[in-house]
């Protein structure tokens, strides 16, 4: 008889929830925000943006949606979701485990087919902590490693409501810091790059007795790349290297950025004619070797100045404080950059870069909903993240980092704390 009942009060529910509007779960209005579009359209004062199911759908003054759940932004900022730089998220939670470090291989040969997004952990501690800050998506990348070469693998971009994407990375490292990884010369780099893509490019002059650097699947994921299946990503730091790199995508018709970027003002009129985007990190100013001698908090500024596209990362990839990025495109600003040209190397300019741009990074029409509302200015310190939305859906405003927080004061109230 229970389960009789049970049941009926089953399709009772499911009866009444069905006749409810369509949009009442599923839509959510903002009313009244400064929208930082990130779009030809500006800054809107006083704006709507106006979400359905996920997607935003409209974006103006004055709208109506009768069945929408209604915020109030009060005048607050609105930006699109912010760009986490390149980072390890997911793939590692603290460096003293090292049995959730899953970024390097080091198996001695360059395998280009080593793709860490199947390590992928989208239950990560790391993900909830930078949710908090802000942080909608970020590109999560191998690194090269003693006992690796200077082509570290394969990466991706990544949600931070764990949710993958069809962005593809491949990364590779140039420079000094690279030497133990290719005979002990940055030459060899270079070499050992043009001989990968000699096999990759024409598999059949390979004999049987050469001295080949790729496996076949090696080969075959490179050629994916070379025929422009993802972004070549080279950290790379001195100006001559930044050159030869260049030299090097344009012979090869690469599509890349390049990273690192600590010299990188010194040829800004050569990456902005090759159209070659730069992810930095802004607060990079004491040179840690002879290869980044030229390093400038004025780096941003410089190559913004040339026309070269800007978008940020922090000088680590450890995943647990990329929340802290915005805070250094800040530094950025107070160095001559345009505030609205860093917010755009956090959101559009990433976007861009990483072939996302079609769903992130913007606030318009047909865009995912990944938005956040801010207490004050996204760029400065003392600002909070009120709300972060992905896909329209309100995250949640906890963590690890919180749910620890909050256990440990409750026992300091009650005098049960050890």
């Amino acid at each position: 008889m229970n389960r009789l009942i049970l049941a009926a009060a089953s399709v009772a529910t499911l009866a009444g929830l069905s006749s409810l509007p369509a949009d009442a779960a599923s839509s959510v209005l903002i009313r009244n925000a400064t929208v930082h579009t990130m779009t030809s359209a500006g800054t809107l004062q006083g704006a709507d943006v106006l979400i359905t199911d996920g997607v935003i759908t409209q974006v103006g003054a004055n709208l109506s949606a009768p069945q929408a759940e209604v915020i109030d932004a009060q005048g607050r900022p609105l930006t699109p979701g912010l760009f986490g730089g390149l980072t390890h998220l997911g793939i590692e939670e603290i460096s003293f485990d090292p049995t959730s470090e899953d970024y390097a291989l080091t198996l001695g040969s360059m395998r280009p087919d080593f793709d860490v997004t199947k390590a992928f952990n989208p239950d990560s501690t790391t993900l909830g902590v930078n949710r908090l800050g802000g942080i909608t998506f970020a590109a999560v990348i191998p690194s090269a490693a003693p006992g690796g070469t200077i082509i570290a693998g394969e990466g991706s971009i990544f949600r931070l409501d764990g949710q993958g994407t069809h962005s593809r990375i491949l990364f590779i490292d140039i420079g000094g810091d690279s030497n133990a990884l290719s005979g002990g010369s940055r030459a060899g780099q270079f070499m050992l790059l043009r001989q990968a893509i000699l096999e990759a490019r024409t598999p059949g002059i390979v004999v049987e007795g050469d001295q080949r650097v790729l496996t076949p699947t090696g080969r075959q994921v490179l050629r994916e790349f070379l025929d422009g299946a993802g972004l070549f990503v080279f950290d790379v730091d001195r100006a001559a290297d930044i050159r030869q790199v260049l030299d090097l995508a344009q012979k090869e018709k690469l599509r890349i950025a390049i990273a690192g970027a600590a010299e990188a003002w010194r040829v800004a009129g050569e990456l902005a004619a090759a159209k070659v985007p730069v992810l930095i990190d802004p607060l990079e100013n004491l040179p840690d070797s002879f290869d980044s001698i030229g390093s400038t908090l004025e780096n941003a500024a410089r190559l913004h100045r040339a026309g070269v596209r800007v978008a940020f990362t922090m000088p680590t990839t450890e995943p647990h404080n990329i929340r802290k990025l915005r805070q250094t495109a800040g530094n950025a600003v107070a160095h001559g950059l345009p505030w609205d040209a860093a917010l755009a190397g956090l959101t559009r300019v990433p976007a861009e870069m990483f072939a996302v741009a079609d769903r992130l990074g913007t606030i318009e029409r047909g865009r995912r909903a990944d938005l956040v509302l801010w207490s004050g200015d996204p760029l400065e310190v003392t600002t909070l993240a009120d709300r972060v939305f992905i896909d329209g859906t309100l995250q949640p405003d906890r963590s690890r980092q919180t749910q620890l927080r909050d256990r440990y004061l409750e026992r300091i109230r009650n005098g049960t704390a050890r």
